[in-house]
């Protein structure tokens, strides 16, 4: 199943997302997000972006890799994820969000982490991610706390979106999967 993409301005966005009670069976659900990412050719897609208030994420940062890249990419889902540290030098890249169609910013985040989570077959793990994989974690988590890329925005940055933002609140934009709006 095909979710709709929660557009900027939903309240479901700025909300901190629930733990999911251990054991609970949503391996249809992470099938239907990895289902509605690919649709919206999404690198990451979070519960609360499919209007799920839920501690849940997909990502497949290998869409994000060039052949040259090091590093190895990862399909796999997070269950009730928590960020145990965030380290290494940081380093600032342009992100988007499917919920935010048309905006691109210049983000700056550590280039490692360690989060522990829950795989779909809730086993528990404690891993370590670095470069673009680390951050699509860092995106992805972010929205189960409530915190969108642009919230970073500060000063000329931020108003200088704020119109675009406005604008998707509102419908008035084009995307080619489906979204929900406020």
């Amino acid at each position: 199943m095909i979710y709709p993409i929660v557009a900027y301005g939903h309240q479901v966005l700025k909300k901190e997302a629930e733990e999911i009670h251990e054991g609970e069976d949503v391996s249809g659900l992470i099938s239907d997000m990895f289902e509605t990412m690919g649709k919206a050719n999404g690198v990451g897609l979070a519960a609360p972006q499919i209007n799920k208030g839920i501690r849940l994420f997909v990502l497949d940062s290998n869409l994000m890799l060039d052949e040259e890249d090091d590093e190895k990419g990862i399909r796999k889902a997070f269950i009730n994820p928590i960020i145990l540290d965030e380290y290494g030098d940081k380093y600032t890249f342009e992100e988007g969000c499917l919920s935010i169609p048309e905006v691109r910013a210049e983000i700056t985040r550590p280039e490692k982490l360690t989060i522990e989570y829950f795989d779909e077959n809730w086993n528990l793990k404690e891993e370590e991610f670095s470069g673009m994989t680390a951050r699509v974690i860092q995106h992805e988590y972010d929205h189960l706390e409530g915190i969108l890329f642009v919230d970073y925005l500060k000063g000329l940055k931020r108003r200088m979106v704020k119109g675009k933002l406005v604008d998707i609140s509102k419908g008035k934009v084009s995307t080619d999967y489906r979204m929900l709006y406020p």
